[in-house]
């Protein structure tokens, strides 16, 4: 069964177009600096700061901080879960009128 409150969480944390641009980059690099990825944006370190906070918090990223940086990935684990989670909410619009 589809936890509503965790999927609701996740796709909210989807729900801004920065934050898909920050989940892309992540998804091609495989890892990535949180420098490297304000490089890749047209946002200020803080905003992309407050973005990757977001996704963190919505368990759809992982994060390490090594002294002055911190290392971001796609919690894979995670994305995939959603990703079923949404096709069983979804899974009976066959029966739909």
């Amino acid at each position: 069964m589809v936890n509503l409150e965790s999927l609701a969480v996740a796709c909210k944390a989807l729900s801004h177009p920065a934050r898909l641009a920050i989940l892309r980059t992540l998804a091609q690099r495989g890892a990535c600096v949180c420098g490297e990825i304000v490089d890749t944006m047209p946002l200020s370190q803080a905003t992309v700061s407050q973005h990757l906070k977001i996704l963190k918090n919505a368990g759809l990223i992982t994060g390490e901080i090594d002294g002055p940086r911190s290392c971001y990935c796609i919690n894979v684990e995670q994305v995939r879960t959603l990703g079923k989670e949404i096709e069983q909410l979804f899974g009976s619009l066959d029966n739909c009128c």
